[in-house]
């Protein structure tokens, strides 16, 4: 693969919408970079580029890939990083099997997905999928904490063009729903190894000790967690919300997040189709097993494998009939909230659903209040105090309320979303126990078959990195700043342990406050009200939750957010905002040659890689080129060139088109290196001059169904022509 001499700046391949966009955009920024004599390579960490990496010895010479990723895990743990990083899919298992059958379609003889494995070799193809599976990439890139916040520029631009809010109103119905006992939060136990140590889990049964992981090594100071959620009181939770709801006459709908916590949150997914087709399963079980139904997979796997029986059909539709609607992904076809574990991901549902006023789309293509399920109680109190807030106060006006920034504990696999290969569906009744190896016992569960245990850790590094940068964010920001940590969680007790010395040590206690979640979203919502803002200083999980949280109520998208991870190593690692790889937009461009992804948060990780590089290696042009950036992405906001959500109106490379061009006009008005102003002068004249051209070129490329060449993973040549079609534009940028 081509880049293989370290750039200077790392631009990532990915998938979906980000992906087509880098097509367009990818050949600007070299254009840009060249004269300044700055490097721009790729990494592919793409889902179809994982799963080439993954099984070489299927494959020919010619279609063999190096493991990208694997190379920027090595990469980012140096001072020399400097890493954008796009949305990658954290693939499903639906996901992750299309993906494949695409490839093989492809003529890549990949093994086809076990999802029953037997043999020896199948168990080993099924560990290296598994291994593809969900947060995949971000625990390999993230050895840093996460500084999210909106850039001034967007959050200038959101304040004078307010987005639509829909209306909250007292007596809504809409709620949110969490198990009070038997789940993760509540089963939680917590230490911090005062020493480095290596455990064993180990399930104890009547029959004997099975070893369910070999040995786990932490290094001293890092805190240890382990829990469980209750298979039997998650069923009966999820069996009384679904009769709540249809008393309430709401909409049902599951919020997780069955991408990053990719063991725990499809099987509680499974449960609630199981749940919800409960008299189906109870009557044909054991044949819908022979048909290799998997109701981890959802609804709409479960619906294909069964379409040739007529009696199970018949009884999936009496049942629907005596449940409440669903929550809808996509009214038009027929897709519901249970359809696929990947299509309602809790950080976007969620926003998305409280800015419209609570509602969610049912399957009559209405807006309806709506009942959250969300099973685990750990989070579940921060979208509860949202919506009872705005029932009380109303909606917030995006015209003037204050912004809520984010420093996240994230680094080396910190918390749950490290937790996946320490995650197991128990398979009989007895004891789960951690043991050192002296023979301590560092945690200890009773559970029943079914039951999911689990557990995570924090390293004592990243922790401290993590606490010393809010101070630092504090410092430069005079915000309010609040730690949101709750003393009454066996977790968040251990990380106050930590929090509370350092702030007094260096002798700034008095700035910080800490508060359980609930609490913490309230004062966040009220300081904001006032048009005043605040730092949530938060663990790995709501760091992700509240990074879209807040930017959709504030700016409508949690996609335009400026994300810097500060690797703890002096690297740089530029995150393009949340927002996820945006299929619908892929769905939309295939159909109608329209790419409604907005690119803004690519420009702003953009200039901030620039000026990192232009600080980091003493390079003068770097920096300029990323001042300029910051110019060109105040000119896209400025005069409205963001793209158009409808076919037939600017889309996404017009914005590029529009981004080069206001690039181009900074760097030729720029006074501090006279080579760039010389070189861009004549490029600014003629992106300018050529205006009605290459917008009437871009303009006669929409409206036609195109070819990509494939999903997952398309044709290079096929996805250029579609993502570049100005010849004129082309021609001037060389």
């Amino acid at each position: 693969m081509a880049d293989k001499q370290t750039p200077d700046i790392v631009y990532t391949k990915v998938d979906e919408a980000p992906e087509l966009a880098s097509a367009s955009l990818l050949p600007i920024i070299r254009a840009f970079a060249a004269p300044a004599g700055v490097t721009i390579g790729t990494r592919d960490i793409s889902l179809a580029g994982r799963i080439i990496a993954t099984f070489p010895e299927y494959l020919t010479e010619e279609q063999r890939q190096e493991d990208d990723l694997a190379a920027l895990g090595e990469l980012v743990k140096t001072p020399e990083a400097n890493v954008i990083k796009l949305p990658n899919i954290s693939a499903s298992e639906p996901q992750l099997v299309a993906a494949v059958k695409e490839l093989q379609a492809q003529g890549y003889a990949l093994p086809d997905y076990p999802y029953e494995p037997s043999t020896d070799e199948e168990k080993a193809v099924r560990a290296k999928y598994d291994t593809i599976k969900g947060s995949a990439v971000n625990p390999v890139l993230r050895e840093g904490n996460s500084d999210r916040r909106a850039a001034a520029a967007v959050k200038k631009y959101a304040q004078n063009n307010p987005h639509r809010m829909g209306e909250w109103t007292a007596d809504s119905k809409t709620t949110v729903s969490a198990m009070s006992s038997g789940d993760f939060f509540s089963n939680e136990k917590s230490t911090t190894l005062a020493d480095a140590a290596t455990a064993k889990i180990v399930l104890e049964t009547a029959e004997g000790e099975t070893v369910l992981k070999e040995a786990v090594s932490y290094p001293a100071g890092t805190v240890v967690d382990a829990t469980y959620m209750s298979a039997a009181a998650l069923d009966a939770f999820l069996a009384e919300q679904i009769e709540a709801t249809k008393k309430a006459g709401t909409l049902f709908s599951l919020h997780m997040k069955a991408t990053m916590m990719k063991v725990s949150d499809p099987i509680i997914f499974g449960h609630a189709v199981k749940e919800w087709l409960k008299p189906v399963f109870e009557k044909y079980g054991d044949k819908m097993k022979e048909l290799g139904v998997n109701p981890n997979g959802g609804l709409g796997a479960l619906l294909e494998r069964v379409k040739d029986e007529p009696e199970i059909l018949a009884a999936i539709e009496e049942v629907r009939e005596t449940r409440p609607p669903m929550y809808m992904v996509n009214s038009d076809k027929g897709i519901t909230n249970l359809h696929v574990p990947s299509d309602v991901i809790i950080d976007a549902s969620m926003p998305a659903l409280i800015r419209d006023g609570g509602k969610g789309w049912g399957p009559d293509n209405a807006q309806h209040d709506t009942n959250c399920v969300i099973p685990d109680s750990s989070y579940a109190p921060v979208y509860d105090a949202t919506i009872e807030y705005f029932k009380a106060n109303g909606k917030l006006d995006p015209a003037t309320a204050g912004t809520v920034q984010n420093i996240g504990l994230m680094a080396q696999k910190a918390e749950e979303y490290g937790s996946h290969p320490t995650t197991f569906e128990i398979p009989a009744a007895g004891t789960v126990k951690m043991i050192l190896e002296d023979g301590t016992v560092l945690h200890s569960h009773s559970v029943e078959k079914g039951d999911i245990w689990r557990s995570a850790s924090a390293r004592k590094a990243p922790i401290e990195d993590w606490v010393n940068l809010a101070i630092e964010r504090q410092a430069e920001t005079g915000y309010r700043a609040i730690f949101w940590l709750d003393e009454a969680r066996a977790h968040d007790a251990e990380l106050i342990s930590f929090v509370k010395p350092i702030l007094e040590a260096k002798g700034v206690a008095d700035k910080f406050e800490i508060m359980a979640p609930r609490e913490a979203t309230v004062a966040s919502l009220e300081t904001i009200t006032k048009g005043e803002n605040t730092i949530a200083i938060t663990g790995n999980v709501l760091r992700d939750y509240l990074t879209d949280l807040f930017p959709i109520l504030e700016l409508a998208t949690s996609a335009k957010m400026l994300s810097i991870v500060k690797l703890m190593q002096g690297g740089g690692l530029f995150e393009t905002g949340a927002g996820g790889s945006a299929p619908k937009h892929v769905q939309q461009l295939m159909e109608q040659n329209h790419l409604r992804w907005d690119s803004l948060g690519e420009f702003c990780a953009l200039g901030e890689s620039f000026k990192f590089l232009g600080n980091a290696k003493g390079n003068a042009k770097a920096k300029v080129l990323g001042e300029a950036v910051d110019a060109a992405t105040q000119g896209i906001l400025d005069n409205g060139r963001s793209p158009s959500r409808k076919v037939g109106e600017p889309d996404n490379r017009d914005s590029h088109y529009w981004f080069a061009r206001y690039w181009a006009e900074a760097l030729a008005a720029q006074s501090d290196d006279a080579d760039l102003a010389g070189h861009f002068a004549p490029i600014a004249a003629q992106l300018a001059e050529k205006e009605a051209e290459i917008t009437g070129e871009l303009a006669a490329a929409q409206g036609q169904a195109v070819d990509l060449g494939g999903y997952y993973h398309g044709d290079f040549d096929k996805t250029a022509a579609v993502m570049r079609p100005s010849a004129t534009l082309n021609a001037i940028l060389g």
